[in-house]
C-alpha cells in the first residue's frame, strides 16, 4: 500500500520504549509480508500478540478439484450459491492454481469469532450488502460496489448490516498491489491512472480494546482452519504507523479510459498480484470514431484465462447475462461477442455495463462447487439461433 497512514499514540523513535501513562510498557509488532523487504507496519499493543491459551483441532476447507484441466468455456450463476449463516462456511471456491483462488460468499450475519488469513491477500468485492471491517488497525465501512484490500495476517470481523450479503473474494498468495504502470518511483498514482490516492478509504476510529478472557481467532493456512483462543482482545492497539494495512476502493470511483476506436482491457486494470490482474468494467462512453464498433472484436487470449464477474447493467458483449453470473475463458482458443453483439453496438454513445474482471496467466481449476451452479452447455451459446 504505497501511502504511509498512522492512528493512535506512538512512540517518536522506532523499537525504543514506550510506555503507558501508569508505566507499563507498550509491546510493539511489525507486520510485514515478503520477509523484511515488502511494506510493513509497526502496531503498539497492551499485552503481547503472542499469549496463546488454546488451540483447537485444525479442520479443511480444502476446495475439492472437479476439473484439474480445461479448455472449455464456462459460465456459473453466481447467485445461486446459498445463503449461509458462517462466514467461513458461506465461502465456496470456484476456481484455483497456486497464485490466487477465487471464491464467492453470502454470509447471513456478523461474526462473533475473529479470522486471518495467514496465507493470501484478500480482495473482497462487495456485490451486495454493507457493514464495517474492524481490524486493530481501526474501521472501514463498506457498501455495494466496495473492494476491500485485506494483507494476509490482518485479524478482521465484519459487522453485517444486512442479511442479503454477496461477496466476490480473490485470495493471492502474494501482495495485491495497485498497477505499476500508474505509479511512479515513490508510489504515488500518475495523472493518467483512472483512480487517484484521495479515492482510497484508509482505516479511521482506532478503538483500543482492553479486554481479557478468551477471544477465538480462525487462522486459515494451507487449506486448513486452525482455531486459535487468545487471552485478551487482538484490537488492543493503542496506535501504529506503516503502509501495512487494509483499505476500500470503490467501483465507483473508477475513472475509465475511453478512446475513438476500442481500447484493450488493460486501461480497466485496478489491481495486480503475481501472475493476474484485477479489472474494473464500469458505465463510460463508447468509442467515438465514426466507424467504430464499440463491442470488443474476437480475440485469442493465449496467455491468459479470462473470468468475468457481472455485476449490474447489460453487458455489451454478451446475450442473456444475469447479476453475479460468471463467465470463463480459457487461454487458448479465441473467445469474443455472442451472436448480434457487434451489429448492437454499432452507433451507441455510451454502455451502463459494471462487471469485475479477474485474468490469471496460468490456468485454473474448476471445483465441484463450481459445477454445482454451472449453465449447461454454455460452450455453444456463440452458435447463431
Amino acid at each position: 500500500m504505497p501511502v504511509y497512514h498512522k492512528l493512535g499514540n506512538i512512540p517518536s523513535k522506532r523499537h525504543t520504549t514506550f510506555r503507558s501513562p501508569e508505566g507499563k510498557l507498550y509491546q510493539e509488532e511489525l507486520i510485514g509480508t515478503e520477509g523484511f523487504a515488502g511494506n510493513y507496519s509497526l502496531a503498539y499493543h497492551l499485552y503481547p500478540p503472542t499469549t496463546i491459551k488454546s488451540m483447537g483441532q485444525p479442520y479443511s476447507v480444502e476446495p475439492t478439484i472437479a476439473i484439474s484441466k480445461n479448455l472449455s468455456p464456462l459460465s456459473f450463476q453466481g447467485f445461486d450459491i446459498p445463503p449461509i449463516k458462517d462466514y467461513i462456511e458461506s465461502r465456496k471456491v470456484l476456481m484455483l492454481n497456486n497464485d490466487l483462488q477465487i471464491s464467492l460468499a453470502a454470509p447471513t450475519e456478523s461474526f462473533s469469532y475473529f479470522y486471518k488469513n495467514a496465507d493470501a491477500d484478500e480482495m473482497i468485492f462487495i456485490h451486495k450488502g454493507e457493514g464495517v471491517l474492524k481490524t486493530m488497525f481501526g474501521k472501514l465501512d463498506f457498501g455495494k460496489g466496495d473492494y476491500l484490500i485485506i494483507p494476509r495476517g490482518t485479524v478482521y470481523q465484519m459487522e453485517m448490516e444486512t442479511k442479503d450479503n454477496r461477496f466476490l473474494i480473490v485470495e493471492s498468495f502474494s501482495p495485491i498491489e495497485l498497477p505499476k504502470r500508474y505509479r511512479n518511483s515513490y508510489g504515488q498514482l500518475l495523472e493518467h491512472s483512472p483512480f487517484y490516492q484521495r479515492d482510497l478509504r484508509l482505516p479511521e476510529e482506532l478503538e483500543t480494546k482492553d479486554e481479557k478472557g478468551d477471544f477465538q481467532v480462525m487462522i486459515k493456512k494451507q487449506g486448513l482452519i486452525y482455531p486459535f483462543t487468545y487471552d485478551h482482545h487482538p484490537f488492543d492497539v493503542v496506535g501504529w504507523d506503516g503502509y501495512q494495512y487494509p483499505y476500500a476502493f470503490s467501483i465507483y470511483n473508477f475513472e475509465p479510459i475511453t478512446g475513438r476506436i476500442h481500447m484493450p482491457p488493460p486501461i480497466h486494470q485496478t489491481f495486480e498480484g503475481n501472475n493476474f490482474v484485477i479489472c474494473s468494467f464500469v458505465p463510460r462512453l463508447y468509442d467515438y470514431h465514426p466507424d467504430a464498433i464499440p463491442a470488443p472484436y474476437h480475440h485469442s487470449n493465449i496467455d491468459s484465462d479470462e473470468i468475468l464477474y457481472y455485476v449490474d447493467g447489460d453487458f455489451m458483449s454478451r446475450n442473456d447475462i444475469n447479476q453475479g453470473q460468471i463467465t470463463l475463458h480459457p487461454g487458448g482458443i479465441p473467445h469474443g461477442p455472442h451472436p448480434g453483439a457487434i451489429e448492437r453496438s454499432i452507433g451507441k454513445k455510451e454502455t451502463n455495463e459494471m462487471a469485475v474482471m479477474i485474468d490469471p496467466f496460468k490456468p485454473v481449476m474448476i471445483t465441484e462447487d463450481a459445477l454445482k451452479i454451472a449453465v449447461p452447455d454454455y460452450y455453444r451459446s456463440w452458435l447463431s439461433k
